[in-house]
């Protein structure tokens, strides 16, 4: 090979190394590049680990004397908890779940006499087991196995319930045990003998009052029956005594001890019944009444005092409102004579009224009523009316010193308000007048209101003469309630001058002040319209007695009017029929008296029929002759016995068809006789009704007179006209008239 061949080959294998090497040192460059960055990157990352590992090192630091600080805190609060635990005067201790004693204050280790057993450790198995066996508990009758059988069985329960143990020195614990959620039981020993001894001094004070209570009781009824057994006498033959023939002095001598002795009865059953609520013993009697009637019966049976005062009495009912409910009737009466007495003896002029509206539930079986006695009287004092509901409260001022009373009749009428559920409230200015009213929310005995009769057309326009706004608007309320077109007057000029146009009705209140209202009558009739009907109204018994006036009017009505017979006669003038004139029915008695309405049985004149037989069991000779004297108009055959083994003979051989059985007799006690009688009446089939008479009126007695036999049940004072009742109730057919 040539020269020049060998140093191309060699040029070219040169340049190709060249090649090679500037190749491998770009390779080169570019791997010390990436190991450069390599070496930043991981120079970076050491730093950040390095800052984290300084920084974990400093968090370790914190939480390491966090550690620190909260152990020495749990400890503190450790030490303060058992500081106040061991500070507790009652015992604390705690269990495991398996009943080990963990630890106890000192107090609690104090219940076991320091015995050096009872320490953290012990069972609670074994704490019952020292308490029997070191005689540091007393069990009572219990024997001490099955005392620790029930406290195990206790422990053992996942509630235990609070028990009470007595200790050797008359000292009494109340342990209270909680059981956690792991297991472990707090036990808590509570100290009660002093809670202990307490309620046995409050047991002795109980006991000690329930016998003082007892003994007023006793007292009271004993009280009672020695006060109304001479005051039988009394008012009896005060009562007798206005039958006779007396002069106007005499007649005011008897009125005035019957008045009396009627107002001792008053203060003592107010005394009694205050008596009977305070000891919780009163107890209601719930049976069907009519309301609006009881409204009625007890302003009719105060009218009177209120027409010697010239008071106008108003009863408002409101038209829609039920009339029976279902409560203690007697009850009802009690609260509204109290409330009204006081209306008519408060006030000097004007008018006493007495409302009632209600709101019926939404099942309509209650009704919520609202009464209430509105007065013109003298008023009470703003700063007195919150005490006058109080026992003995009455308003003491000049004014009203001369008004008499025990100052107990609000007192009773409150509490026998709130024993009905109710409220009573007043509502008074003084000089002006006062309104009380009290609210009951009763059972609806029967929803339906008062029907109202359809009137004629003929019978479409009334005028209504009265010269009260408030008897008027009462009176126009229930006329409206039939349709009727209303013309008003108050004065008889007035009513002359309305009388020119169409009436077609005239009412007429014959008691204004102003107009003489029998004139005013008079002068209708003599006038152009003289056949247009007249119905008069009056309270006067005078008035309403009179023949002139009957003469005058086409009936008349007492007030106030109740809203049955107003209809009733607006609807026989309606029909052209004569109504009757309408007198007021006589108030139930405010005595006890627990009867039965006998039913009206027709006498036979029978000719040669023998009297009818009544047999009396009376030991007191005053109460025998006010008897006597109370039946002497009627035909009978009476008898007396004055004790009650003489009643058993007279029963046997006089055969009588009523018995009158006094309760408190010598020898033998009217309950007593009652029952043989009752026995022997159980030999031969027949039934011989008794009536009981007594002086006693407490709570109970009642009960336990009608127990032992008796029908009827009648308190002493006696009066005449429930006597007359009984009597007529059960006069056998085949037997004499009664009157002639």
């Amino acid at each position: 090979m040539s020269l020049a061949n060998r140093l191309a080959e060699e040029r070219r294998g040169r340049l190709a190394a060249e090649r090679l090497l500037e190749l491998k040192q770009a390779e080169l460059t570019a791997a010390n590049r990436k190991l450069g960055r390599h070496a930043l990157a991981l120079t970076k990352q050491i730093g950040v680990s390095q800052a984290e590992v300084k920084t974990v090192r400093v968090e370790n630091e914190k939480v390491k004397s966090d550690l620190t600080d909260a152990h020495e805190k749990v400890v503190q609060a450790e030490q303060r908890l058992w500081h106040s635990i061991q500070a507790f005067q009652d015992g604390f201790a705690f269990f495991d779940s398996d009943s080990t004693l963990i630890g106890a204050n000192t107090a609690y280790l104090n219940i076991f006499d320091e015995l050096e057993e009872v320490v953290p450790g012990i069972s609670y198995i074994r704490i019952l087991q020292l308490l029997t066996d070191e005689g540091l508990i007393n069990t009572g009758d219990v024997p001490m196995d099955d005392w620790r059988q029930m406290m195990t069985e206790r422990w053992m329960s996942p509630t235990p319930e609070p028990v009470i143990v007595r200790l050797w020195d008359d000292r009494y614990l109340k342990l209270l045990d909680q059981r956690g959620h792991g297991g472990d039981m707090v036990s808590l020993a509570l100290d009660i003998t002093t809670t202990v001894q307490y309620e046995e001094e409050l047991r002795t004070a109980r006991e000690r009052a329930e016998a003082a209570n007892r003994a007023k009781s006793a007292f009271l009824a004993n009280m009672s029956h020695e006060i109304r057994t001479p005051m039988n006498g009394v008012v009896g033959m005060a009562e007798l005594l206005n039958d006779t023939n007396l002069t106007s002095e005499q007649s005011l001598y008897a009125n005035t001890i019957k008045n009396s002795g009627e107002a001792l009865l008053v203060i003592i059953n107010d005394v009694l019944d205050y008596s009977k609520i305070e000891a919780d013993k009163l107890v209601l009697h719930p049976e069907p009444f009519n309301l609006e009637q009881s409204m009625h019966e007890v302003v009719t049976l105060l009218q009177p005092s209120a027409r010697d005062k010239g008071l106008s009495m108003m009863v408002d009912y409101d038209l829609f409102l039920p009339s029976t409910y279902v409560s203690d009737p007697g009850r009802v009466r009690q609260i509204l004579t109290n409330l009204v007495g006081n209306a008519v003896k408060f006030t000097k002029s004007g008018h006493v009224a007495l409302r009632a509206t209600g709101v019926p539930t939404q099942d309509d079986s209650h009704c919520a009523i609202h009464i209430t006695i509105e007065d013109t009287g003298i008023g009470i004092p703003e700063e007195k009316q919150a005490h006058i509901f109080g026992e003995f409260n009455q308003v003491e001022d000049e004014r009203n010193r001369k008004f008499e009373g025990t100052g107990l009749g609000l007192a009773i009428t409150k509490r026998l308000i709130e024993l009905m559920g109710g409220e009573i409230w007043v509502e008074s200015e003084e000089g002006k007048g006062s309104c009380f009213g009290f609210r009951l929310v009763l059972p609806i005995s029967e929803p339906k209101t008062v029907s109202v009769p359809k009137l004629p057309e003929s019978l479409r326009v009334v005028l209504v003469v009265d010269d009260q706004d408030v008897s008027r608007e009462i009176v126009e309320k229930q006329l409206l309630q039939l349709g009727m077109v209303i013309e008003r007057a108050t004065t008889r000029e007035e009513a002359l001058q309305k009388m020119e146009n169409r009436v077609d009705l005239v009412i007429c209140d014959c008691d204004m002040a102003e107009t003489d209202g029998v004139a005013l009558a008079k002068e209708i009739r003599g006038g152009a319209n003289g056949q247009v009907p007249i119905l008069a109204l009056s309270a006067s018994p005078t008035i309403v007695g009179d023949p002139t006036v009957q003469g005058l009017a086409n009936s008349i009505l007492t007030k106030p009017v109740p809203r049955l017979e107003l209809f009733k006669q607006l609807s026989a003038i309606g029909n052209g029929q004569q109504p009757q004139v309408a007198t007021p029915a006589a108030p139930e008695q405010n005595v006890a008296v627990e009867v039965q309405p006998g039913e009206d049985l027709a006498h036979a004149a029978v000719s040669g029929a023998p009297k009818m037989r009544i047999l009396a069991a009376e030991d007191n000779k005053t109460n025998q002759l006010v008897f006597r004297k109370m039946v002497k108009e009627l035909n009978i055959d009476l008898k007396f016995a004055n004790n009650g083994v003489e009643a058993v003979e007279g029963y046997q051989e006089f055969k009588p068809d009523l018995i009158f059985m006094d309760i408190s007799m010598p020898i033998m006690d009217g309950k007593q006789a009652t029952s043989e009688i009752r026995r022997i009446e159980s030999t031969t089939g027949k039934h011989v009704p008794i009536v009981a008479l007594t002086a006693h009126a407490m709570t109970g007695d009642s009960e336990g007179i009608l127990a032992a036999g008796l029908d009827f049940y009648l308190t002493k004072p006696l009066r005449k006209n429930l006597i007359h009742e009984r009597i007529e109730a059960h006069c056998p057919e085949a037997v004499q008239p009664l009157r002639s």
